[in-house]
C-alpha cells in the first residue's frame, strides 16, 4: 500500500550517520571509545552518583543485573505477568522461577498491593516493568522490598526519559535499572541498552561478566601502546558487550531525548482531545510526572467492535498499529510450566483483550496523526 502508515520508524538524523562513518574510518568498530564516550554522556543525562554499563540489548542488562545480585537456581524474583517475555526469561537462565501477578487496571504497571503476599522464603528479587513510559509506584516497591530484604531490578525498556516524584527512572535507589535501545525505543541504537547501578560492586560484576568474565577492556589491551596483551578469566562471561557503531549512533539519539519526548508527549495531547469521546479508553498517565510516551495505547472496552476486528479495520485504512502486551499467562512456555489460569490475572487478561497500540513516533506528520484519528473515528462511527 503506497500510503500505508507503518506502527514506527526510527529518527535517525545526520549528526548520527556522521557519527557512524566516524567511527567506520576509525578502525576501531567494537566497544572502544565511543562506548566509553555513551556511557559517560548518559551519566550525566541521568545525573546523580552512578554507574552505566552498555550492552548489546536489554535481554543481556538483566541477565546481567540479575547474575551480578547473586540469583540461583530455584530462587523467585516477583514480576508482572503484564510484560515482553525478555523480563522473565532472564530469569529462567539461572533455573530460578519468575512468580507473576496481576497488573493495576489503571496503571497497566505491577500491581504492588499484592506483592507481599507473593513473598515466600525462596524470593529474590522484585522486578517492576514501566509500562508504556509511565513508571510504577516505586516508593511501594522499594518499601517492601526493604522490608524483606530483597533487590529490585527495573525494567525500564519504555522509561527514558520518564520520571518518579520528579527523578528520572534509573537514579532511585533500586539495585539495577535497564534501559532498551531496540528499534522501536525513544532511544535507538538498532539494538542495544544500558544498565544503570548505583553500586560499584554490581558495576564491577556487570562489566566483567558483559565480556567473557575477563577482568580487562579488550579495548584497553588492543590500543595500548605497551605491551598489555595480558589477561585473566575470572568467571565464565557472556558476549553482551555494545559495539562502537551502536554506540555511534547512542551519542547523538541522547542529546535529542527531552526533544523527541516533547514531541511525542504533544502527539499524545492530540490524540487525547481528538478521541476523548470516543467509546474507548484513553492510556494511563501521570498528573505530575514525566510520561516517556513509548507507547500510545487505547481500550475498547466501550466498544461493541472487537479489538482484533479494529486492528484489521486500521490495516485496511492504512494505518500500522500493533497490541502491547500479549500476557505472559497466555503463552505456552510459561502457561504450561507453572500452570497457569487466567483467572489469576484478570485485569491483564482484560486490558490484553481490549488494547491497540497507536503509532506515536517523532517523525509522524500532522497529517500522519489526522490520518490515524480519522479513520478510528470512522471505524467507530
Amino acid at each position: 500500500m503506497k500510503d500505508f502508515l507503518p506502527f514506527h520508524l526510527p529518527d535517525i538524523g545526520n549528526d548520527e550517520i556522521d557519527e557512524v562513518l566516524k567511527s567506520l574510518k576509525s578502525g576501531w568498530l567494537t566497544t572502544g571509545k565511543q562506548t566509553k564516550k555513551f556511557e559517560e554522556k548518559f551519566i550525566e543525562f541521568l545525573g546523580g552518583d552512578i554507574f552505566a554499563i552498555a550492552v548489546n540489548s536489554a535481554t543481556a542488562g538483566m541477565h546481567l543485573a540479575l547474575e551480578a545480585i547473586g540469583l540461583k537456581k530455584d530462587d523467585e524474583v516477583i514480576t508482572t505477568s503484564y510484560t515482553f517475555t525478555a523480563t522473565a526469561e532472564v530469569i529462567r537462565y539461572f533455573g530460578a522461577n519468575p512468580v507473576f501477578i496481576d497488573i493495576d487496571p489503571y496503571t497497566l504497571n505491577i500491581d504492588t498491593t499484592k506483592i507481599e503476599e507473593a513473598i515466600t522464603s525462596k524470593t529474590k528479587a522484585i522486578m517492576p516493568v514501566h509500562f508504556a513510559g509511565l513508571s510504577c509506584n516505586m516508593n511501594d516497591i522499594l518499601k517492601i522490598a526493604k522490608k524483606y530484604n530483597l533487590k529490585v531490578i527495573e525494567d525500564a525498556a519504555h522509561a527514558l526519559p520518564t520520571t518518579y516524584k520528579g527523578n528520572l527512572i534509573g537514579t532511585l535507589e533500586s539495585d539495577a535499572t535497564i534501559f532498551s535501545f531496540y528499534a522501536t525505543k525513544t532511544l535507538t541504537t538498532g539494538e542495544g541498552g544500558m544498565l544503570i547501578t548505583k553500586n560499584k560492586e554490581i558495576a564491577d560484576r556487570c562489566k566483567t561478566m558483559r565480556l567473557h568474565g575477563i577482568n580487562r577492556d579488550v579495548f584497553d589491551r588492543y590500543l595500548s601502546k605497551k605491551p598489555a596483551w595480558y589477561y585473566e578469566v575470572v568467571a565464565p562471561g557472556y558476549k553482551y558487550n555494545m559495539t562502537d557503531l551502536a554506540a555511534s549512533i547512542g551519542i547523538h539519539q541522547l542529546k535529542k531525548q527531552w526533544n523527541f519526548q516533547e514531541k511525542r508527549e504533544k502527539m499524545a495531547k492530540i490524540y487525547d482531545r481528538e478521541l476523548m469521546n470516543l467509546p474507548i479508553k484513553l492510556p494511563p498517565r501521570s498528573n505530575s510526572d514525566k510520561h516517556s510516551w513509548h507507547l500510545y495505547t487505547i481500550q475498547l472496552n466501550f466498544s461493541k467492535l472487537g479489538r482484533d476486528s479494529f486492528i484489521q479495520k486500521l490495516y485496511e485504512y492504512g494505518v500500522g498499529c500493533s497490541v502491547h502486551f500479549i500476557p505472559l499467562h497466555l503463552h505456552p512456555y510459561w502457561k504450561n510450566t507453572y500452570q497457569l489460569n487466567a483467572s489469576n490475572y484478570p485485569h491483564a487478561t482484560e486490558v490484553y483483550n481490549n488494547i491497540i497500540s497507536l503509532p506515536l513516533y517523532t517523525k509522524m506528520t500532522n497529517n500522519d496523526l489526522e490520518k490515524v484519528i480519522e479513520n478510528i473515528k470512522k471505524i467507530l462511527k
